[in-house]
């Protein structure tokens, strides 16, 4: 039998027949690795293999001929997992999880898996032993009868298992350690992952099964494996976090099913993850004292408002080079709005070292934060404190204008509910909405001047 070898980037997965010291694909160096490669047998005899009613195999079929109808969802007793999903697990699904080393993936899915109690579930884990497993499920206090483990790294004895339970959901933790009888690599291999992948994937969508990866990440973030593992799964969910902070956010990053925009929020505690449904509550510190560099921003994730705190603080700089600092933000938005207040305001932030921190430990990336990033740093440089019952919704332009921002209403609503009195927003927000249904004070400004007036 002839056995073949290839070199793989290990960073975005690029075959070469050679060793070469730059990727044409990414440009990275000294990425390839050599791996072998079995190419004799034919990839139907690999992996998966569904069971054919009445010996018929599959044909091809027009598209006026195939069924539109929506199949119904898988929905979890977890809310913040099935708004991620995009309303639940679709059947078929192949979704790939990824995030840092002791995050909190497998105590989630177990902790989910757990719940269902309806669902024969396959727990497949080629990291940690059965009893590790148990010791988790005992801290998280729920018991199902219908929970099945595998400890297991070969696909092959994975299907023997799976065709004999027949579960309605399988879980692989981690999808770096399965390991191909028909790749002659080392598990984690970039050909390895990519064939153990295509197994799974065949499995899901030939008996209808959601399957869910655990993934590991690298260094630098992204998902190990390469990139080839993100193109082939259907949807690709980041469980991020400081382990500093309690909380955790499960982010979209690509989802055939539904909106990549969701997010959803948990608290991690002793006895597993609690769903947070108020995130707003837990992102605005509770403080009796008014103090300097403090504002509200009314931001948007996916479809659900948030208020977030902004802090900021200006120092006089003693260095030659003052600093600028960033925690949850984009340090270039931040030099982009000290620009700003420095030619349009005449406020001279170059003598002074700023510092940003977006409470909770979690990123914004929403642009209409920037009014509130603005008026912290106004606050903290004039030391004069904003009231805690103001909140700030809004875009800065590089004229010194304030730009209008997406889903006004849902944001002035959350603002609201939490009891804020006031709420800064664009004037050209105003077209054609009707802000007197609300019982909290909206004020339209157009330029950067116009909030500093106001408030100091």
């Amino acid at each position: 039998m002839k056995i073949k070898t290839a070199f793989f980037c290990q960073n975005c997965g690029y075959e070469s027949a050679k060793w070469t010291g730059k990727c044409p694909s990414c440009g990275q160096w000294n990425t390839f690795v050599e791996e072998k490669v079995q190419k004799d047998i034919p990839l139907r005899n690999a992996g998966w293999q569904p069971e054919k009613e009445n010996g018929r195999s599959d044909n091809i079929v027009n598209l006026s001929e195939v069924s539109g109808i929506e199949e119904d969802r898988l929905l979890t007793p977890d809310a913040e997992l099935n708004r991620v999903l995009g309303g639940g697990i679709v059947p078929g699904s192949l979704v790939l999880v990824g995030g840092e080393p002791g995050i909190g993936k497998s105590t989630l899915f177990l902790q989910n898996a757990l719940q269902l109690k309806d669902i024969t579930t396959l727990y497949i884990s080629g990291e940690e032993s059965a009893q590790q497993i148990k010791m988790r499920a005992d801290r998280l206090q729920i018991k199902n009868d219908l929970f099945y483990l595998l400890t297991e790294t070969s696909t092959q004895t994975i299907f023997q298992e799976i065709k004999k339970l027949r579960p309605q959901l399988v879980i692989v933790d981690s999808i770096q350690t399965l390991q191909s009888p028909f790749i002659e690599s080392a598990p984690g291999s970039v050909s390895q992952i990519r064939e153990t992948t295509a197994e799974m994937q065949r499995f899901a969508k030939e008996s209808h099964t959601p399957v869910f990866l655990i993934g590991h990440i690298t260094k630098d973030g992204s998902i190990a494996g390469p990139k080839i593992l993100e193109h082939m799964v259907d949807t690709v969910l980041q469980f991020e976090g400081d382990q500093h902070y309690a909380y955790r956010i499960l982010r979209t990053i690509k989802n055939r099913f539904g909106s990549t925009a969701e997010l959803g929020i948990y608290e991690m505690t002793g006895a597993g993850l609690r769903q947070v449904t108020n995130p707003s509550e837990i992102l605005i510190s509770q403080r009796e004292d008014q103090l300097s560099g403090v504002a509200i921003a009314a931001t948007m994730e996916g479809m659900r408002p948030m208020l977030v705190e902004v802090q900021a603080l200006v120092t006089q700089s003693v260095y030659g080079t003052p600093q600028r600092t960033v925690t949850g933000f984009d340090l270039r938005r931040l030099q982009l709005l000290l620009a700003v207040l420095e030619k349009r305001g005449g406020f001279h932030f170059g003598v002074k070292d700023v510092f940003l921190n977006i409470a909770g430990g979690i990123r914004v990336e929403d642009p209409s934060i920037d009014l509130a990033v603005l008026c912290a740093l106004l606050s903290s440089y004039e030391d004069a404190a904003i009231s805690s019952k103001i909140c700030f919704a809004g875009e800065v332009g590089l004229s010194g204008e304030i730009r209008a921002v997406n889903r006004i209403e849902q944001r002035i609503a959350e603002a609201e509910k939490l009891g804020f009195e006031k709420i800064f927003i664009s004037r050209y927000n105003k077209k054609g909405t009707d802000f007197s249904k609300f019982n909290i004070e909206v004020v339209p400004v157009g330029r950067v001047d116009e909030v500093y007036r106001s408030l100091f």
